[in-house]
């Protein structure tokens, strides 16, 4: 009988380790799922926003070299350039509806898990992302389309307003998503809102003028910061990067929150996520002015119009100008009204002429 007992305690032993040591490693395949998804968002709307930086610096220097150069032929680079241009630019829709599509099969798994777990909330969140993945994939079809004249040329009003969709939908999806009032995540959501809004601004602004290429700089630098703060999050909400003091609590792959013991842990792990954003954003501004500075030397300005041209030696050309300049004629002999101006190239000689219709006196 002793024995007996003794082997169901084991075997009941068993069973709890054997379930902790699976919980334990789903807990890990979760982290693991969660970082690697965060990690390839991040890099991939990173990525597209350094060549969209970088596509309108370029094109904005070339226009500023064209204006300041003497003759007004193109360069004879331009043809070169304007491929490239457009090379990169059909490799940055490519990479748009790549990353399009993974969203929307991270979204589909974490749907299934959402259905297992009965988790209706998570089911939601993710059919929000998918139809911004969808919004976006579209976006990047028909601007692939559009850039290879594959089919009919799209005007650039259509796309601009599918991507200013796109990233308000995105706006909404942050902004209200507040599972938990107490959760660290919201910190990070609201941060995120920053460079949704530079998106949003910069796209209208692209839709009043489509030919200005600062409005497409300023969506580059928004995606560039986006990205990182992505990255940032993954490794913030699924790592050992985590606030001390605090943990996740998940219902499904796609529902999380991120509690914290107390409030002083609350509190520090909000101030360490607006310390965190801050050191992205001087990283933002370190990568612009790097690339700014890479380009126009390499692709940049005429020397002809980055020289600097003293204001003295403008002046001091406008006064001999001035001194030069005279009202009277070039002829060497003036009569008016009996007097007789003789010019010299130094001094000038005033003679009365005391004649009288042709009659003169030596008196």
């Amino acid at each position: 009988m002793t024995v007996a007992v003794g082997c169901e305690e084991e075997s009941q032993y068993d069973s709890d380790r054997f379930l902790h040591f699976s919980s334990s490693i789903s807990r890990r395949s979760t982290t693991m799922a969660g970082l690697f998804t965060y990690t390839i968002g991040g890099g991939g709307l990173l990525l597209i926003g350094a060549s969209e930086s970088i596509i309108s610096t370029s094109e904005t220097l070339k226009q500023i070299s064209r204006s300041s150069s003497l003759s007004s032929t193109p360069l004879p680079s331009s043809t070169s350039r304007s491929k490239s241009v457009t090379f990169v630019t059909s490799l940055t829709f490519f990479a748009i509806s790549l990353i399009s599509l993974l969203f929307i099969l991270n979204s589909s798994i974490s749907i299934i898990d959402a259905l297992k777990s009965k988790d209706q909330t998570g089911v939601v969140l993710q059919l929000e992302v998918i139809s911004i993945s969808a919004l976006f994939f579209l976006f990047s079809v028909l601007g692939i389309s559009t850039n290879l004249r594959i089919s009919f040329r799209f005007p650039s009003l259509i796309l601009n307003t599918l991507c200013l969709f796109g990233f308000i939908e995105e706006f909404f999806l942050f902004y209200i998503q507040k599972k938990d009032p107490d959760g660290i995540e919201n910190r990070y959501y609201d941060l995120l809102l920053v460079p949704i809004c530079i998106c949003i601004v910069s796209t209208i602004l692209e839709l009043r003028s489509p030919k200005s290429n600062y409005s497409r700089l300023g969506r580059g630098v928004g995606l560039v910061l986006q990205g990182m703060w992505f990255v940032q999050m993954g490794f913030s909400f699924y790592s050992v990067l985590i606030s001390d003091g605090c943990f996740m609590r998940e219902k499904s792959r796609g529902n999380f929150t991120i509690r914290c013991k107390g409030h002083p842990e609350f509190h520090r792990a909000r101030a360490i996520a607006t310390l965190q954003f801050n050191c992205h954003l001087a990283l933002v501004v370190c990568f612009v002015v790097g690339v700014y500075s890479f380009v126009s030397r390499k692709h940049g300005v005429s020397r002809e119009s980055m020289e600097y041209k003293p204001i003295g030696d403008e002046m001091e050309r406008l006064d001999l100008d001035r001194s030069r300049f005279t009202l009277d004629s070039e002829e060497d002999e003036d009569d008016h009204h009996g007097v007789v101006v003789v010019k010299d190239k130094e001094n000038v000689f005033v003679e009365k002429n005391n004649a009288i219709n042709g009659y003169g006196s030596d008196h």
